[in-house]
């Protein structure tokens, strides 16, 4: 039962930016996908997918390739004409695979794909227009999915020409086996260097104190730092001061409210000058 369940899931591959993206606020990519592209795929019945979400060993651009083409449908935001996106919703649209298109109120149509249909939502994120937006996006998930092959949803499809194929069975020469396994290697020395690279965020963050006394201030290099200071930390994003306080062995611990990571404990000591700036 749990095997046919599974073979039985519909997903959907989000197209979008996943980083920040100059000219919007941080995280609001985030915010468009967890309020508006994941509430639509699951009502329409198909479990979301993004390439953040491909965790894998293997090369990471050929895992996503694998899911991008796989996907029963997919949801392409356009908003920010992001180079990564059209170069995804590209690949797509070769192999005739259908696609809902969305994007935010400021961002231009795009020429090549402007005769297909998508649907508008405001930048803003208002409470109201983003339960319309969910709406209308649910139903256009079901639309395009249960049209396809009766519909025109691809450039490959406008032109009447041939759509690209995966091969039952590709041979890889030594060669590119080589530079395969060479590329996975590189992925995974990078993996351990960004592990190390966060040892000592690790080491900032603690969950208790037997004894903490509060206090007013704390330093870090000339900077001054005082409760309801607001804060950008180099992973952790922008934050507030909400207590300081002492331990004898520890020093000073300062608990922050991160607008996209919640609260955290840092203790001061382990935090470079870098790595936390007044805004």
């Amino acid at each position: 039962m749990l095997e046919e369940k599974i073979k039985a899931e519909k997903t959907c591959f989000i197209i979008m930016p996943i980083s920040d993206v100059e000219g919007y606020e941080t995280g609001h990519f985030k915010r468009v996908y967890e309020y508006i592209i994941k509430p639509a795929c699951l009502a329409a019945g198909f479990t979301p997918i993004r390439a953040d979400d491909v965790k894998m060993t293997n090369v990471i651009v050929i895992d996503i390739l694998r899911k991008l083409l796989n996907s029963d449908m997919a949801i392409c935001d356009l908003s920010a004409q992001n180079p990564n996106v059209l170069y995804e919703v590209g690949i797509r649209q070769a192999f005739d695979l259908p696609v809902s298109f969305i994007k935010d109120n400021i961002t231009k149509r795009i020429f090549d794909i402007q005769g297909f249909r998508d649907i508008e939502y405001n930048s803003s994120l208002r409470i109201d227009d983003v339960n319309g937006m969910v709406s209308k996006l649910t139903e256009n998930l079901i639309d395009t999915y249960e049209s396809k092959g009766n519909d025109v949803n691809s450039i490959i499809e406008l032109l009447g020409i041939v759509k690209a194929k995966v091969p039952d069975k590709v041979e890889i020469s030594v060669d590119t086996e080589i530079i395969l396994k060479s590329l996975q290697d590189i992925s995974l020395r990078l993996g351990s260097l960004e592990n190390n690279s966060l040892k000592p965020f690790t080491k900032q963050v603690i969950n208790d104190f037997d004894k903490l006394e509060q206090i007013e201030s704390f330093k870090i290099g000339q900077e001054v730092f005082r409760v309801n200071d607001l804060v950008k930390h180099e992973k952790f994003g922008d934050g507030k001061v909400t207590i300081i306080e002492f331990d004898s062995k520890s020093g000073a611990v300062a608990t922050f409210d991160f607008l996209n990571e919640g609260r955290k404990k840092l203790m001061i000591k382990y935090v470079p000058p870098s790595a936390l700036k007044k805004q």
